[in-house]
């Protein structure tokens, strides 16, 4: 009698099977992570405008006029140009100063958010704010 060598339907199906299940685990968890990579460039922009507010601040003083924008090159602007915070996944229309900053103590909170629609754009969290402090929230 000849022998047969190869793999039988039942053992191909378990291999089959197990592939499956590990692709729908891994696929939500990748989803997550390359959202959490695109919000690195938002968080990073967010930064360095923190940044420009804290040398605002050195350069105004505690009685300066806080400023207002984040672009423009008026008194009260951080002088970004239009195109200085324009990255792969958010505008420079995504960054706010959300509250009011506050001279005498440094106060403020800047907000990114993720632009809507479909693209490249993170999906996941829709916002994310910086504080003074150096605080991050969702």
């Amino acid at each position: 009698m000849k022998s047969r060598k190869g793999f039988t339907l039942i053992e191909l199906m378990v291999v089959v099977l197990i592939v499956g299940i590990l692709a729908a685990v891994a696929i939500p968890i990748l989803r997550g992570r390359i959202d959490a990579a695109k919000w690195s460039e938002g968080k990073a922009m967010l930064g360095t405008i923190a940044t420009a507010i804290r040398a605002y601040h050195a350069d105004k003083g505690p009685d300066g006029t806080p400023p207002t924008a984040i672009v423009g090159t008026g008194n009260t602007a951080l002088g970004f140009l239009a195109t200085d915070l324009n990255g792969t996944y958010f505008l420079n229309g995504c960054f706010a100063i959300t509250t009011a900053v506050v001279m005498d103590p440094l106060s403020f909170t800047i907000t990114c958010t993720a632009a809507s629609g479909t693209g490249a754009h993170p999906t996941y969290p829709a916002t994310v704010t910086l504080n003074e402090l150096g605080a991050w929230g969702p």
